[in-house]
């Protein structure tokens, strides 16, 4: 797919107390679990970190932020800088269900818009939704200005939001599996427990 998938990995873990991306889950970590689901998706992984070294292993590319300590915004800056791909999926590294299927479903049906972000129970879910690269600018200018809120930066582009009944329509996805995210220690061993089940 003519895409690249970039996953953010800059976040403290402080609610964790722990590196979660590099959390075990069945043998593999967190991070190693994802980059394996989208993989065969996608033509490119880019990693943002600012621990490169922590995730030599992964063998994708990675870079690191260039407004250090501006949050999440600073990671899409990274990683749309360095894609050299129009679309781009973006994700969080806490995400061990992944759906690639999905992430390919979100890529297909961005259309004309800069952004499409899905919104599960009401809730909006920007760090698992795809951006045109051109959004860069866009990002860098609320970075710059300190609206560094993703609200904020979703409010200039033109967005489309799917629901979960959107999502559903389009592929067969257990959707509170796949937007899962393990920010508590609770959170982690409920994704464990998830993994003996199946």
């Amino acid at each position: 797919m003519k895409a690249a998938a970039i996953i953010l990995s800059g976040g403290k873990s402080s609610r964790m107390g722990t590196n979660k991306a590099l959390l075990k889950l069945n043998e593999k970590t967190t991070i190693e679990r994802m980059v394996d689901t989208l993989k065969v998706y996608f033509d490119d992984i880019i990693l943002v970190t600012n621990d490169v070294d922590a995730y030599q292993f992964l063998g994708v590319t990675m870079v690191s932020d260039h407004y250090q300590g501006k949050g999440p915004l600073a990671g899409f800056h990274a990683g749309l800088n360095a894609s050299t791909y129009d679309l781009n999926f973006i994700v969080a590294c806490d995400m061990p269900f992944i759906s690639g299927e999905l992430a390919a479903t979100l890529i297909e049906k961005i259309d004309h818009y800069d952004a499409l972000v899905p919104v599960i129970n009401g809730k909006m879910q920007p760090l698992c939704a795809v951006f045109q690269k051109t959004t860069v600018n866009k990002i860098e200018e609320c970075i710059e200005n300190g609206r560094l809120p993703i609200k904020n930066l979703l409010d200039h582009l033109n967005v489309l939001y799917l629901t979960e009944k959107d999502l559903q329509y389009y592929s067969n996805i257990d959707i509170e599996r796949v937007f899962f995210n393990m920010n508590h220690p609770h959170e982690y061993e409920d994704a464990k427990k998830w993994l003996e089940v199946d």
